[in-house]
């Protein structure tokens, strides 16, 4: 069977586990989505190519790395985090202008300067004049525009009370009725035009101004990592792989970069005719070494139990949830990363590749 092999390396990577939230831990080895991704990014495939793939390798260690993580809140709080103007306030991104920071946990106020640094004076009094003007808004909410209201309102009740002593059918009525048409489009532009007022003054304005956390935080990061990547797919697709290859800048992160040590087509063997070693640690299909299935593939046994390896459900492919595309449903993968496994002539559901220095066992999932 014809395959196309991949042999690569990195000098480090972090292959983000997507469960994690507070501090970025990574697989051993990418997982499966990782790496169809990237090379349908490579070969700009707007929809998804079948294809099988089989992932082995090695790292030298592992270490953290700290990093500096930003948190946009969803609120302003005058009394805490970092003061913000953002250039668009749209994306939350680097793109923004520092104003000022609180210097103590609690018990700051950018508004009042209590406690604050200020880092650019003129964007703290754009925000305190912001914050001065939406109190000029409230008071005259609760005053001259709720007793306008109140008129309105009651103005509006009279007229409903004359027409209940009115016939229909008299000129008085239609008066009654054309007033009420006026009142009612006052009081719809009066608050139009009040909402429009409060949105261009301040609603628009004031969401430009964001509060920022920081905290310190790790990433795991694999060193000096060595991928054996085989592709099963539709010959035309790994030829277009194989023509774009070189476009492969990295593979997990976007600074994680890819060296590209080997590409081609191979042809995989699927008749195992001797036992077979594992080089590298690999993700197999965990119905391979199951304990019942101990026959297909063979593991390691440390104090006469089979060493498994470690569990993991890996994304693979995704389809959307519906026609809007907003969520993306993953087709999940049980594997496990394991090594120090063999097969023999009674091995099934795995091909050797011969086409290197030393044979490779090949299991696509």
């Amino acid at each position: 069977m014809e395959a196309l092999r991949l042999h690569l390396k990195q000098s480090s990577a972090n292959y983000k586990r997507e469960e994690i939230v507070e501090n970025k831990m990574t697989y051993p080895l990418p997982p499966f989505s990782t790496v169809i991704g990237a090379l349908h990014n490579i070969c700009d495939f707007k929809e998804y190519m079948p294809m099988d793939i089989s992932i082995q390798g090695d790292y030298h260690s592992l270490c953290k790395e700290a990093y500096i993580d930003h948190c946009f809140l969803n609120t302003t709080q005058d009394d805490r985090g970092i003061l913000i103007k953002m250039y668009n306030q749209a994306n939350l991104s680097k793109g923004y202008q520092r104003v000022a920071y609180a210097q103590k946990p609690t018990g700051n106020s950018f508004r009042n300067g209590i406690t604050v640094m200020v880092e650019n004076e003129a964007l703290i009094k754009e925000y305190r004049d912001l914050k001065n003007l939406n109190d000029q808004i409230s008071e005259f909410k609760k005053g001259p525009y709720k007793d306008c209201l109140d008129k309105i309102k009651q103005r509006k009740k009279t007229l409903a009370l004359k027409k209940k002593n009115i016939d229909s059918q008299e000129p008085k009525y239609k008066k009654i009725v054309n007033r009420e048409k006026e009142i009612s489009e006052f009081e719809k532009n009066l608050k139009h035009k009040l909402k429009i007022l409060q949105e261009e003054n301040y609603d628009i304005p004031i969401k430009k101004f964001r509060t920022l956390t920081t905290s310190l935080k790790h990433y795991e990061i694999l060193s000096d990592i060595e991928l054996i990547i085989h592709v099963k797919s539709e010959r035309s697709t790994l030829d277009l792989i194989l023509e774009n290859i070189h476009k492969l800048r990295s593979l997990g992160r976007s600074e994680d970069f890819v060296e590209l040590i080997q590409a081609s087509i191979v042809q995989l063997v699927d008749k195992v005719d001797r036992e077979y070693k594992s080089k590298y640690h690999a993700y197999l299909d965990a119905e391979l070494i199951d304990n019942d299935n101990e026959d297909i593939i063979i593991n390691e046994k440390r104090n006469g139990i089979s060493a498994q390896g470690t569990k993991y459900y890996l994304n693979k492919n995704y389809r959307f949830e519906d026609d809007k595309k907003t969520k993306r449903i993953f087709e999940k993968k049980k594997v496990y990363y394991t090594s120090n496994y063999w097969v023999d002539t009674e091995s099934t559901g795995v091909y050797i590749d011969k086409s290197g220095e030393e044979p490779l066992i090949v299991n696509f999932l």
